[in-house]
């Protein structure tokens, strides 16, 4: 087929000799491309390449796409067309077996023609849990498995905690002064960084299933939680909002946009029915939880229910309460710090007691990446603690 002879003209016009790792390391940086987009599915990453005359040539590369389907696999399946027969298919979660809105990727591979798969990490979802690589063996493909695993545990953290643990990953953001404030008491919504890392924080929302906020973060700043970056308005997440007494207003700009960008509202069995029937009437989702003892929305409870409904993975914009309740809970995976160089002085807003990096070590975490965002820092702290649980032992 003359489309097929084309691909193949442009493929080997950049064929190279790669390794495994390098093959590996692109079908990771693919499964990047829609994090935040796929639904209840993994965002996976896949390269399919053939090798003659010691060339390696990249015949089909896939991604999983905008609400979970089609597959990774699929995608790199449909670009390769004949060419997949006898290739090596990089994969970076074990291809799913199991029947559901679409047929199994191993299946696909198999039909395919692939003689090598070469995957990273094992799916622990029990309708796979070794199935896809048994299948695959099967019909005669080496299977290679742990390439790169590491990072793609990384990756995936958002998929394999609502999987292994019953609840999203949650990453939790707040911005400091020098002086260890992030605000000044009364004023709402007060700037503490500046727009360089205003924009990291819309790519960081854009990347998560949800956006967290509790109650006081509406009554105070009345925010709109959106992706404002030229050309990804509509990549917006779900906005979450802990709300246990039935304390956000009607007219909250959350409720108000609830039709355009969906808006939930995790409550407590006993907040008012009226307000209930209010915020659904204006398009907003009410899920009722367990509460605490002084009314406020049970954290654990919350979460389970949000992974429930398919969210992998939560960005947390935390005020001063309930960022204390969170790391006081054990809930926070992953801690974007971010620090301004303009001190905010004795009307500053205290969140965290003692210096912020101090009371994130004291809580288990460790210092992973720092980014220089105009006169701004931008550091990554994770729970060592939590990327091991997501391994189920």
């Amino acid at each position: 087929m003359p489309r097929i002879t084309n691909r193949r003209r442009c493929m080997e016009d950049f064929s190279f000799s790669f390794s495994d790792d390098q093959m590996m390391d692109l079908a990771l940086r693919l499964g990047r491309r829609c994090a935040g987009a796929t639904a209840e599915n993994p965002a996976v990453g896949c390269v399919i390449t053939a090798a003659s005359g010691g060339r390696t040539t990249i015949v089909g590369r896939g991604w999983t796409q905008q609400g979970g389907r089609p597959h990774a696999e699929r995608v790199a399946l449909a670009e390769a067309g004949d060419l997949a027969r006898g290739a090596t298919a990089y994969v970076t979660l074990e291809p799913c077996s199991h029947h559901g809105k679409s047929p199994p990727c191993a299946e696909a591979l198999i039909e395919a023609g692939i003689a090598r798969v070469v995957c990273a990490h094992a799916d622990p979802d029990r309708r796979v849990a070794g199935r896809g690589f048994e299948m695959l063996r099967k019909a005669g493909i080496a299977v290679e498995t742990g390439l790169l695993e590491a990072r793609a545990h990384r990756h995936l953290s958002g998929f394999l905690s609502r999987t292994v643990r019953g609840r999203p990953w949650l990453q939790a953001k707040m911005a400091f002064s020098p002086d260890g404030m992030i605000g000044k008491i009364g004023v709402g919504n007060y700037p503490v960084t500046g727009p360089e890392a205003k924009a990291r924080t819309y790519g960081l929302r854009m990347k998560a299933d949800a956006i967290l906020v509790g109650a006081d973060t509406v009554l105070f700043d009345d925010p709109t939680l959106t992706v404002r970056l030229p050309g990804l308005e509509a990549s917006s997440p779900v906005r979450v909002v802990l709300d246990g007494r039935g304390r956000v207003p009607l007219d909250a700009q959350l409720v108000k946009s609830a039709a355009a960008v969906p808006t939930w509202v995790v409550t407590a069995i006993s907040a008012p029915e009226d307000w209930c029937n209010e915020m659904e009437a204006r398009g907003c989702t009410v899920l009722r939880v367990k509460a605490t003892a002084a009314g406020h929305v049970d954290l654990l409870a919350a979460f389970e229910a949000l992974a429930a409904r398919g969210i992998n993975t939560i960005f947390a914009e935390c005020g001063a309460a309930l960022s204390r309740a969170l790391l006081e809970g054990g809930l926070i995976d992953e801690f974007f710090l971010y620090r301004s160089t303009t001190p905010i002085g004795a009307d500053g807003l205290v969140a965290l007691s003692g210096e912020p990096e101090a009371a994130l070590a004291s809580a288990g975490f460790k210092f992973e990446t720092s980014h220089r965002l105009g006169q701004d820092t931008l550091k990554t702290f994770i729970r060592s603690a939590s990327l091991k649980s997501l391994y189920g032992g």
